[in-house]
């Protein structure tokens, strides 16, 4: 697949100086870089979905402890 990609004249001086370090083609940076967002991003979404369950998890402890406690008063 072939895209098409505007840079700003920052963003493009920032490609080249890359592109000369590290003896890579833009294309290839480009790549790599957008690989890492995506993978980043997935992680993220990772986490918030594992925090979420760790809070759902803590709120249905606490509604169970408090449900046993009211089983002990005998309600």
């Amino acid at each position: 697949m072939v895209a098409t990609v505007r840079l700003d004249a920052k963003l493009e001086k920032t490609l080249e100086r890359l592109s000369q370090t590290l003896h890579k083609k833009k294309s290839d940076i480009i790549r790599e870089a957008l690989h890492r967002y995506a993978t980043e991003v997935e992680s993220t979404k990772t986490t918030r979905i594992l925090e979420a369950i760790n809070k759902t998890k803590e709120s249905d402890k606490k509604l169970h402890r408090d449900f046993e406690e009211l089983a002990d008063e005998g309600l």
